[in-house]
This record gives structure tokens, sequence and C-alpha cells, in this order.
């Protein structure tokens, strides 16, 4: 799969913009706030469905605009596709296939990208909510229905959440909430689905993880990603200083299901939930743990072990999108990364990646940017194409 070309309007600091992209790497080089990482951060919103960048689609609309449009050229297997999606500041956003509606939600069956970026290194050391995402993207991408479990888990757990409040405040007792258990069913159906998709993606990122760290850093650090489960007693508020006792579960066999896991859990959290007014587990609440040399990441890692850490990830992402993927390689994004990397790094990364169809690079600088990735340039200045 790849780019042929780029078409943006009243996206971040464009105005318009046109930008053709050919196979292999693509390097689009300007200085520091002229505009180059918008482009790649547009293509990452049409794979992912979200910014690496910021939380909310609206920053990327233009200022003083009510709309701000993607739209792109894409190649696979010999076939065309435009994809486009229109960001609205007010009301739903709207995508179309070759000029078909569609369901925004749907974007990420038509294009693939793997995005690695600075802000990635929250990704080892920022909070859980970072990593969950990080995986749900990641199997949206390599499965597109579970997009609309992930939304129906949402829309449940809110509904959870708005009837846990009002219980509270009218000081229910568990006993006498028998909407609750109703809830409980469709939170557990969906929520059990997410998890264990979940634990399978971080089984099969294993070893494209070590190796991809292997590759970047010449080294074996023995990385590796170990789930963090609510509905065992793992307690997402811990990581934020809060103490809190776990609550007592209903013996489950080893053999138990995550349904039946996930439901035993519900009836040991009752009390605290009512206490609270929020649901304190399901995916919703779970994280993935980071280890290097045996230890977690976050908080043992140096600088340097955390940001290869993450680019492996990234790379492992990758990898494993191309082995199952009928479109061909993931478009690979690297924005700003070469600069964050030595000579040797910088080396060890242009051969890991030179086997993908297509990559974009971003730089602020071209020196820092090995010549074998620099036959393709594109330099940006000011929000404007200058050449390419």
């Amino acid at each position: 799969m790849r780019v042929t070309h780029l078409s943006l309007t009243d996206f971040r600091n464009y105005s318009n913009a046109e930008v053709a992209f050919v196979p292999g790497p693509n390097l689009i080089v300007g200085r520091n706030g002229q505009g180059k990482t918008n482009l790649v951060e547009a293509l990452g919103f049409l794979s992912t469905l979200g910014s690496h960048r910021v939380s909310t689609d609206k920053a990327m609309i233009r200022a003083g605009q009510d709309a701000g449009i993607i739209r792109a050229r894409l190649e696979y297997n010999g076939r065309d596709i435009l994809a486009e999606v229109q960001l609205n500041r007010s009301g739903q956003n709207r995508a179309q296939v070759n000029r078909s509606v569609i369901k925004t939600r749907d974007l990420p069956r038509y294009f693939s990208s793997v995005v690695f970026a600075p802000e990635d290194l929250a990704l080892v050391r920022g909070d859980p909510s970072g990593r969950r995402k990080f995986l749900d993207q990641l199997l949206v991408l390599r499965n597109p229905r579970l997009a609309a479990v992930l939304s129906d888990y949402d829309r449940v757990l809110k509904q959870r959440n708005t009837l846990l409040k009002s219980a509270r405040a009218l000081g229910v007792r568990g006993n006498q909430l028998s909407t609750l258990e109703i809830w409980d069913e469709r939170l557990v159906e969906f929520g059990s689905e997410i998890i264990d998709e979940r634990a399978k993606l971080v089984r099969q990122l294993g070893e494209p993880l070590r190796a991809a760290y292997r590759a970047v850093v010449n080294e074996d650090h023995g990385p590796a990603l170990v789930a963090s489960l609510s509905i065992l007693g793992a307690d997402e508020d811990a990581e934020r200083g809060v103490v809190t006792p776990v609550a007592s579960q209903p013996a489950v066999s080893v053999e138990s299901s995550t349904n039946e896991i996930f439901r035993a859990a519900l009836v040991g959290l009752r009390k605290r939930e009512l206490e609270r007014g929020i649901t304190l587990a399901g995916p919703h609440r779970d994280d993935l743990v980071f280890m290097l040399n045996a230890l977690p990441a976050k908080g043992y890692a140096s600088h340097g072990e955390s940001w290869s850490f993450a680019l492996s990830l990234k790379l492992a992402s990758a990898s494993l999108l191309r082995q199952e993927s009928a479109s061909g390689d993931p478009v690979l994004i690297l924005d700003d990364v070469f600069a964050e990397l030595d000579l040797d790094r910088r080396a060890r990364l242009a051969t890991a990646i030179e086997s993908y169809e297509q990559v974009l690079i971003t730089a602020a600088v071209l020196e820092d940017v090995p010549a074998a990735l620099v036959a393709h340039t594109i330099h940006i200045h000011a929000g404007v194409v200058t050449n390419g």
C-alpha cells in the first residue's frame, strides 16, 4: 500500500496543500513550526481516526474555519482509492471513499499506516490510557470490525457509570439495583472480547518487538510486554499514587473464561463501585507493562532505552501488519525521529526500514537523515510546499 497524493484544505496551517509521494522513502524537510508534521498527521488520521499529537479533532481544523478536509489517493494491488474525511468543528465528521459516503469509523479499512513520533515516548513513561490507545488502534488496523466493539463498550460503560452515579446519589444498595445487572452483562460481553483480542495481540507482538529492538540497538535487553488486568485485581489508581484496597473477588478457577472472571470481578467490586460511582474493572482500566532486562521500563529505563523501546514497538506493529495484510505493507511514518539518534542507530534504522513499500520521514535538518533516504525530498516553508 502507498499514498500517491495528499490534498489538504483548511487543515492545521494549510489553507490548501497538494503533495505527491513516490514509492520508497519520502523525506519532508522544514524548520520547526513550518508544517511538515501536519502532513503526516493528516495521513495518520485516515488510518487511526486520531492524531498522535492532540486528543481532539477540532485542533486540526485551521483557525477561523468551520471544517478541514483530508483527501488522499491510495494505491494497492493495482487498485486506486480516493479516501476523504471532513473534520467538522460542530457536528459529526464525514467520510467518503471513491466519492461514496461511508461511516467515518470504516476509514481504517482502506488505509493502513504506522506512525512513530517523539510523543510516543509517553507510551513508555506516560499513563496507561496511552498504552490502551496504542493497542486498540493496532487492533482496529488489523481487524476494522473491532472499531464497533470498542464503540459499543464505551457506550455501555458510559450508561453503567451514569447508573452508578445515580445510585450513589440516591443511596441505593447493590441488591436493590437490578438494572445494573443488565448493563453488567453487556459490559462483560463487549469487554471480554476486547480483553481477549488485546491479549492475543500482546502475544503476537513479542517476537517482532525483540527483533526490532535488536535491529535498532544492536543489543538484546529482553524487551517484553506484560498485560496488567483490572479484572484480576490490578488497580489503575495505584499508578496515580491513590491507595485503595483491591476488592476480594469470588474464587475462579484457572480454566475460567474471561467472561466468568470479568463477571466475578464486578460482583467483588460492587460495593466500591457504588461508593465511587464509577466502573472499576474492565479494559478501560487495564495497562500494558513494558519490560527491559526483567525490570519495568517505566522508572528504570534511561531516556535512550525508552526511546528505543517505543520506536521498536512501532516497528514491531508495522512488521505484524505487513505479515497479515492483503493490502501490502502499511505506510511507515517516522516523524522527527533521526535527530534523536546517534549516527550508528540512524544507519541501523535506515537498514531496518529499507524494505517497506513506502516510508514518509520528517526532519528539521536534512543532514540528520541518512543519504539512502533523501532521494525524494519535499521542502515545506510556512505552510507551503516549495518543491518536491
